[in-house]
């Protein structure tokens, strides 16, 4: 893959072969975002899990104190005052059955969030085909198939983000953006760290966090020291 000048000029500030302590990575990670628009900072952690085993999977959510920076729209699916209490709580949209079709045949898909009352998941799952592979489906150990609708959007409006293994057993996590202050991104990583080892899972056997990676959208990967982890 052909990289550009940009790029390369930043690459060079970062010594491959060395594993940064998280301050060291988090500035040099915001050195070497040189794009025009504001960055998003991004963490990449490689586990020791197996994904194919249920007893082996991560996945939950976690509020980042200085949010990421991103404004996040949130769609609620409930009935009768959930839907009062869900606008009333800064919902972007609202709404129950009338919304599959606009978003099964129309394509509508404005929005990052989708939170249920656990009375609408029958009427969710059928939009399981197109919500699930976008990571929009909701899920109660994420706290998206939840009564208290208020604050399921009140996390996640001030910062809540989840994590899951992919395919390759790393998991994907924005930490913010590259105008943050660094005490701020360390804030967010130290959040997001004490997360991922609390759910580290109890079949996972050896090294369970092999490499954790910080990236800019546009710049190079700086590795960041494991072994405290």
């Amino acid at each position: 893959m052909k990289h550009g000048k940009k790029y390369v000029e930043a690459a060079k500030l970062v010594d491959r072969t060395v594993q940064y302590e998280p301050e060291d990575a988090i500035a040099l990670v915001k050195k070497t975002a040189i794009a025009k628009f504001d960055e998003t900072i991004e963490a990449h952690i490689r586990t020791g899990c197996d994904g194919r085993h249920a007893e082996q999977q991560i996945r939950g959510a976690v509020v980042l104190p200085n949010g990421t920076g991103k404004t996040v729209r949130v769609l609620v699916f409930a009935k009768g005052t959930k839907l009062d209490e869900a606008l009333a709580a800064g919902a972007d949209f609202v709404g129950g059955e009338e919304l599959i079709p606009k978003i099964q045949h129309e394509g509508w898909l404005e929005f990052d969030k989708v939170i249920a009352t656990p009375d609408m998941m029958g009427v969710v799952g059928r939009l399981g085909k197109i919500l699930g592979p976008k990571g929009l489906m909701p899920n109660p150990k994420a706290g998206t198939v939840t009564m208290d609708v208020a604050k399921g959007i009140k996390d996640i409006k001030a910062g809540k983000i989840e994590y899951r293994l992919d395919k390759t057993n790393i998991v994907h996590v924005p930490l913010g953006k590259a105008s943050f202050t660094d005490e701020a991104l360390m804030e967010n990583f130290n959040a997001l760290m004490d997360a991922i080892v609390k759910a580290r899972p109890s079949a996972v056997k050896g090294q369970y966090l092999r490499s954790i990676t910080l990236t800019s959208t546009m710049g190079p990967g700086v590795k960041v020291n494991v072994t405290k982890f």
